[in-house]
């Protein structure tokens, strides 16, 4: 596959992140145009990777076959409609990764039927860490999969969804999904301090214990139920404190969190509509 050119249209970091990554998997930075309007931005961003930066999103737009759409869901429509004569002229692979934004609105604001893949990564992405859910368009071609996979896949895993109605969920569970991690490392970290834990141990006992669990999770091949299991034994602490959680309802409060989340995916596109 021939490498494409790429524009991201916002500099920040998500849009760093990705460009990191590109670059450390052999793209060349020349291949690479950012519009960015804040100077400092685009300043580090060509010290940093040598990249192309421009003030304009148009004057970038016009350097890619792959246009990466890096600004807000409230700011996108006017970005988008500002791109639209040259986007109906140059027939880019547009790669969103604005929440909640779905591909409809996507083309119609670029004046009409264009190959569209939405995108969800998260902020793990900025270590490489991260996983994207992506979804595509019908009029996606095997090539532009391709790049669009490329392109995401560089900033860690990623995970395919055939129905755009599910990216709301994605957004919900990994999209969101390290925040609630933080919260519960906040939590569990404010309770140790208050049994008497000096602080810098706390901090050190949670984040070990979580980046333990997290590669159990990933290496271990089992069910997060068995892995809970197994390290359940009977009537000792950690059933306690299980139990306990589920007293208080812990599945429905992370059940109700989550639907939260997909709910307000839903009104940021009907709030931008």
């Amino acid at each position: 596959m021939a490498a494409a050119s790429i524009t991201f249209i916002g500099g920040g970091n998500m849009a760093r992140s990705l460009i990191a990554g590109l670059i450390r998997q052999g793209t060349a930075p020349a291949l690479i145009h950012v519009a960015e309007p804040v100077a400092e931005l685009r300043q580090a961003l060509a010290d940093d990777f040598g990249v192309q930066t421009h003030d304009n999103a148009a004057d970038a737009a016009a350097q890619g076959s792959v246009w990466l759409l890096a600004v807000k869901p409230q700011v996108l429509r006017g970005v988008c409609q500002s791109l639209q004569a040259l986007a109906q002229q140059q027939q880019p692979l547009v790669v969103s990764i604005a929440a909640g934004i779905t591909s409809t609105q996507l083309q119609r604001w670029l004046g009409g039927a264009l190959p569209v893949v939405r995108a969800m990564p998260n902020t793990p992405a900025l270590l490489g860490a991260g996983v994207t859910g992506l979804y595509a368009t019908g009029a996606v071609n095997t090539q532009q999969h391709a790049q669009a996979e490329q392109v995401l896949a560089s900033a860690g895993r990623t995970v395919w969804i055939d129905d755009e109605a599910l990216m709301d969920s994605v957004t919900a569970v990994s999209g969101s999904g390290p925040a609630y991690v933080f919260l519960l490392a906040e939590a569990m970290e404010a309770a140790g301090i208050a049994q008497g834990l000096p602080a810098e141990a706390a901090r050190t006992l949670v984040v070990q214990t979580l980046l333990g669990a997290s590669r159990m999770l990933d290496e271990a091949g089992e069910s997060p139920a068995e892995l809970r299991r197994r390290v359940t034994s009977p009537n000792g602490t950690t059933q306690a404190a299980i139990e306990s959680f589920q007293a208080d309802g812990f599945e429905r409060l992370v059940g109700k969190a989550l639907r939260a989340a997909q709910q307000r995916g839903q009104e940021l596109s009907a709030a931008n509509d």
